[in-house]
């Protein structure tokens, strides 16, 4: 199923000091309280701290503007600057940003950590790529890609069923796909 830019409307943050683009969440008839994985783009335009989701581990990637400074409660501190590129990090850390200069859109995937674990793998070489049966949700953060269901142009997404097992994709010339892997654990 593809899922457009345009048909997610933008909502507040969990902590209502920004907003996002919920593009996913499963199972779909949960909420931010229940979900095991939910992908969002978020639009950050001012130094307002993170909202917390403890018990979710959360990846982010830079997909427009000059990034920020993730400083986290444990001291840590993360250049997100660097477009396309995940940084992991647990959902219940208090995390303040510095803006690098103006407003960004990121990419965020959260999983329940308790019942999975999950990647956003970057695709970025033009050609063909086989999906296995982990890959729950393709990207597009840049250029056209071809899915069984049409294709994709940077903002959309594809929501793989469980039987596009053995499937393929197709990235055009200059295109860049998240592919979203969620492990289930026993």
């Amino acid at each position: 199923m593809i899922i457009r830019r345009s048909d997610c409307p933008s909502k507040p943050w969990k902590n209502g000091l920004g907003s996002t683009r919920e593009i996913a969440i499963q199972p779909s008839n949960t909420g931010l309280d229940d979900f095991l994985w939910r992908v969002s783009i978020a639009e950050v335009d001012s130094a307002a701290p993170f909202s917390s989701f403890p018990g979710i581990d959360r990846q982010i990637a830079l997909l427009d503007g000059n990034g920020f400074t993730m400083t986290l409660d444990d001291d840590r501190v993360h250049p997100l600057t660097t477009p396309f590129v995940p940084f992991a990090f647990a959902g219940e850390a208090k995390v303040t940003v510095t803006l690098t200069d103006g407003p960004t859109r990121d990419f965020n995937l959260m999983v329940r950590r308790a019942q999975a674990s999950a990647d956003v793998l970057a695709w970025q070489e033009a050609g063909s790529y086989l999906l296995d049966p982990t890959i729950v949700l393709i990207y597009a953060a840049r250029g056209a890609i071809d899915t069984t269901d049409g294709m994709l142009h940077a903002g959309d997404a594809w929501l793989a069923e469980e039987s596009c097992s053995g499937g393929h994709i197709v990235l055009r010339d200059d295109a860049l796909a998240f592919a979203i892997r969620v492990m289930r654990k026993a």
